[in-house]
């Protein structure tokens, strides 16, 4: 009885297992910034809807709404009065850093949609850094990356 073995030998199987390892590491060394640039605009995406939401919320209720960032504690705040609930509490990334500009870390949208002074704000994350606008007039706003 003869017996035919085929199969792989020891040195086949370490050099395909090095390079799947060489392959999967790599892999992983660029999902890294791939998920930094994700949690970069998600906050920016969140914000703007946020700020949208705020504004909207002014004009259909006919209030003063005050939106309000923690620069150290990582949130910000969106309320029509201190006595009431927050309409919007968001805590974020201890990765991105709010800093005040020619407009302050708290500013109000009227009951008209119209924010109360107008100017912009700095957004720092690990990668990038963005200025959030508000223009005289109408409330709006644009962001623009740095």
């Amino acid at each position: 009885m003869k017996m035919n073995q085929k199969g792989f030998t020891l040195l086949e199987s370490l050099l395909v297992l090095a390079i799947f390892l060489i392959i999967s590491s790599i892999t992983v060394f660029s999902v890294k910034p791939q998920a930094n640039r994700m949690e970069d605009e998600t906050f920016i995406s969140q914000l703007k809807a946020d700020l949208y939401f705020a504004q909207q919320y002014s004009i259909s209720h006919q209030h003063e709404v005050t939106v309000s960032f923690s620069e150290n504690e990582y949130n910000y705040f969106i309320y029509e009065r201190t006595d009431l609930p927050r309409l919007v509490e968001r805590y974020y990334s201890s990765d991105i850093h709010v800093y005040p500009g020619t407009l302050p870390l708290y500013f109000r949208f009227l009951s008209d949609g119209n924010i109360s002074k107008f100017g912009s704000f700095t957004i720092v994350t690990k990668d990038k850094q963005y200025r959030i606008t508000f223009l005289i007039g109408k409330g709006r706003f644009y962001v623009t990356e740095e």
